[in-house]
């Protein structure tokens, strides 16, 4: 269980997430990454999509340019206006709620839903996902990106905190700007729960397995060329993925059976 109750929102914390993460080789690696696999897991038919926690907007503009109408959730006001200026004439529609409210405020059913990077910042991540499941009509794709538990423990491993890692005391507390999730989850966890859901995997891709773990850990522009090119080859082969800072899955709620 996270030793925070109550869910993060990042208010006050654009500024922070455009420079410190989308601004940085760390934003630039995540969106090669899921530009490299996403065309050809997730439909391509233009159908409506629910951005969830979109932040910024990057994945709400990149589906927009795909031709699909898109419902962008966030509700961090000024991360949800900060993302407004960039969608310009696009079909992005930006609404105000929090996953409780989702039923109310975008019930779908959805034949297309993105959640990136938002269970981890969740007091009941099990609760929501449960929630995303029923707002997925049948026939309809969960692209799912969730901050990797093991992958957080190595890391704490590599810088020193053994303790820590012993006690496996990983979760962040959700104070001030630290920006250590509060509910880091396992690829074990995210299986069970897309089976209780009648959810299948129909892929699963680790997002910046060597990056993190650089003796540069600012590479030149033709050094993050090549981690990138490493990040893409092996962000789907075994064992790589698994040590991804995040895991991405892409799910399938199959049609009902008549």
């Amino acid at each position: 269980m996270p030793l925070v109750t109550t869910d993060r929102i990042f208010d006050g914390l654009a500024d922070k997430f455009e420079r410190g993460l989308y601004g940085t080789p760390r934003g630039a690696i995540r969106l090669a990454v899921l530009e490299h696999v996403l065309p050809s897991e997730l439909p391509t038919d233009g159908r409506p999509a629910l951005d969830v926690g979109a932040g910024l907007g990057q994945m709400s503009i990149w589906l927009a340019q795909r031709g699909h109408a898109v419902t962008m959730v966030e509700p961090s006001r000024d991360m949800r206006e900060r993302a407004i200026v960039g969608v310009g004439d696009l079909a992005i529609t930006p609404v105000d709620a929090t996953w409780q409210t989702l039923p109310e405020r975008a019930p779908g059913p959805w034949g297309l839903i993105v959640c990136h990077a938002v269970l981890e910042w969740l007091a009941a991540p099990q609760a929501a996902f449960a929630h995303l499941a029923t707002l997925l009509a049948p026939g309809g794709y969960l692209s799912l990106m969730v901050f990797n538990r093991d992958a957080l423990r190595f890391s704490n491993v590599i810088k020193g905190n053994l303790d820590k890692a012993l006690d496996d005391r990983l979760e962040g507390l959700g104070k001030r700007q630290r920006l250590t999730p509060i509910s880091p989850l396992t690829d074990a966890q995210v299986r069970a729960w897309s089976t209780a859901q009648g959810l299948s995997i129909e892929a699963v891709t680790g997002v910046r397995i060597f990056h993190d773990y650089l003796l540069e850990r600012h590479p030149t522009p033709e050094q993050l060329e090549k981690v990138i090119e490493l990040e893409r080859r092996y962000c789907q082969q075994e064992p790589h993925w698994r040590l991804g800072r995040y895991l991405h899955y892409t799910l399938y709620k199959p049609e009902t059976v008549s």
